[in-house]
């Protein structure tokens, strides 16, 4: 049997492969992949393997932008420690799952779990498109907190405390509402999918959380310009594509 492991915590992966291993014995590892991009870029150009044990959240994005992004024929095997709800979705698509953390019964189970559907998966690709869908609806409450940079420091800073995210000379900041200031090492696409409800990407460059807004007054060209909460120097406009759009979400409808 051919595995694959992706998994962004090196030990965690470490001791996967060594239990996969003593569970079947002559097992091939064929890759450990710590980050979406590796993955991606693995199996574009590799035979696939009999069967992936996947963790959920990488350091780069959720592993399902690489099932997105490469038609893969082996089953998957989730490692998360998300809720039951995501849980029973992957499970209702005929995937089991591994939660963190793991032990030997449980890795045990998941692969017995594949070797009684192997006929079914054979030579079809799998199928994550309802996966994706249930997960992204649990996924904005799940993430509580960001990461940023101060000097030599990686912190986590609350969704509730920001009140926007910029790009400033092609780089992603954000403001508190204690008007604390801090580098953000992701782009604002990605930022946009993993923020709550409560912020909204007014234009390419501002994401701006509902409580920041003071007011919204008429601008040229049929846009509307934007009223802190803070103090921010440079004017934020709402595009006209967005104006209806923007004041609907505003409203809380």
């Amino acid at each position: 049997m051919k595995i694959v492991i992706i998994e962004d915590e090196k030990l965690t992966a470490a001791d996967l492969a060594e239990t996969v291993s003593e569970i079947v014995p002559g097992v091939h590892i064929a890759a450990v992949l710590y980050s979406v991009r590796s993955a991606i870029t693995w199996f574009q150009e590799n035979e696939h393997p009999d069967l992936i044990f996947s963790d959920v959240q990488l350091g780069d994005g959720l592993c399902f932008e690489i099932f997105k992004a490469v038609m893969v024929s082996a089953p998957v095997i989730f490692c998360t420690a998300y809720d039951e709800y995501a849980l029973k979705a992957f499970k209702s698509n005929g995937i089991d799952y591994i939660l963190k953390p793991f032990d030997k019964s449980s890795v045990e189970t998941a692969i017995d779990k594949y070797r009684n559907l192997k006929n079914t998966f054979t030579g079809n690709p799998v199928d994550l498109s309802e996966i994706i869908r249930l997960f992204g609806n649990k996924k904005k409450s799940e993430q509580s907190s960001i990461l940023v940079y101060k000097q030599d420091k990686i912190l986590p800073v609350r969704f509730e405390d920001i009140a926007l995210f910029y790009i400033e000379n092609e780089i992603t900041r954000l403001v508190t509402f204690d008007h604390r200031k801090f580098t953000i090492n992701q782009a604002m696409e990605k930022i946009e999918e993993m923020a709550p409800d409560d912020f909204y990407r007014v234009n390419r460059q501002f994401l701006v959380h509902r409580n920041a807004i003071r007011e919204a007054s008429h601008y040229f060209a049929r846009k509307l310009s934007l009223s802190l909460t803070i103090p921010f120097e440079e004017t934020i406009t709402v595009s006209k594509t967005k104006v209806s759009d923007f004041l609907s979400w505003l409203s809380g409808r």
